[in-house]
């Protein structure tokens, strides 16, 4: 069921939106060559401790997932695009992170995602994660009122295919409330003008997420964890932005903590 918010729960959704950006950023700027991915989760743990928030991602046990996920942030490293089950792995120089993080505040929640290298980067690699930042960014614009999901979903895939990229549309954007993943989907390709459409009041989560070489992909035996089917690197970026009347509002935003 697709719910629409009030601009006072729009509001109340603030915090939590703050919060995941604020995460994002501290983990971002703390993981460094040699961090080990158990510590991140460690580290993202205390983060939500300390704000009195609520992971969704610990007792997360959809149908496509082999046991609950157990950690309370996606780490994919390299040719890990989505859901990386954080283990015991030290990062070395050059690898592409994504990290993904849900969280509740106040029942509320917010998802974001950034992708980042640490060390020294490969060209080929920050090209990827700019075109799916690019991406996100045109999604964004095409989340106005009077449009309809396609034209997100035509925005990000327009993006993709300038750059020769092929899309799946297995994963990809949802809506996003009380709950972590609810109606509309919102896949990474589609037709413009079809689908819902866009009313003040819908809050969703938009996550372009590509692959260098591929659209396929393969799940590691710890169940959650989704790589490139042909050992391609991906890169991953998400942002929870509401609908409204007067334009989308981005609400997991990290433009003023001086972060991409």
């Amino acid at each position: 069921m697709i719910e629409l918010r009030t601009p006072a729960e729009i509001e109340q959704m603030r915090p939590a939106g703050r919060f995941v950006a604020e995460s994002l950023a501290t983990l971002r700027e703390e993981t460094k060559v040699g961090t080990n991915l158990l510590a991140i989760d460690r580290r993202a743990h205390e983060l939500i401790r300390r704000a009195g928030a609520e992971s969704c991602y610990i007792d997360y046990h959809p149908s496509f997932g082999a046991s609950p996920f157990g950690k309370v942030i996606c780490t994919s490293i390299n040719d890990a695009v989505l859901h990386g089950l954080p283990h015991d792995y030290a990062l070395r120089d050059g690898d592409l992170v994504t990290l993904d993080f849900a969280v509740a505040v106040d029942g509320w929640v917010a998802d974001s995602a950034v992708s980042f290298v640490v060390g020294t980067p490969r060209d080929e690699d920050l090209a990827l994660i700019e075109t799916t930042q690019r991406a996100l960014d045109a999604a964004i614009a095409a989340a106005t009122v009077g449009n309809r999901v396609g034209d997100i979903s035509a925005a990000i895939a327009a993006v993709a295919r300038a750059e020769g990229l092929s899309i799946n549309t297995d994963f990809g954007g949802h809506g996003v409330g009380r709950t972590m993943h609810g109606d509309p989907h919102v896949p990474n390709d589609g037709r413009p003008g079809r689908g819902y459409p866009l009313k003040p009041g819908l809050v969703v989560a938009l996550e372009p997420w590509f692959l260098h070489t591929t659209d396929e992909l393969v799940t590691d035996p710890d169940g959650w964890t989704l790589r490139s089917a042909d050992g391609s690197r991906g890169a991953h970026s998400e942002h929870t932005v509401a609908i409204t009347e007067d334009g989308p509002i981005v609400l997991t935003d990290r433009s003023f903590l001086g972060v991409a």
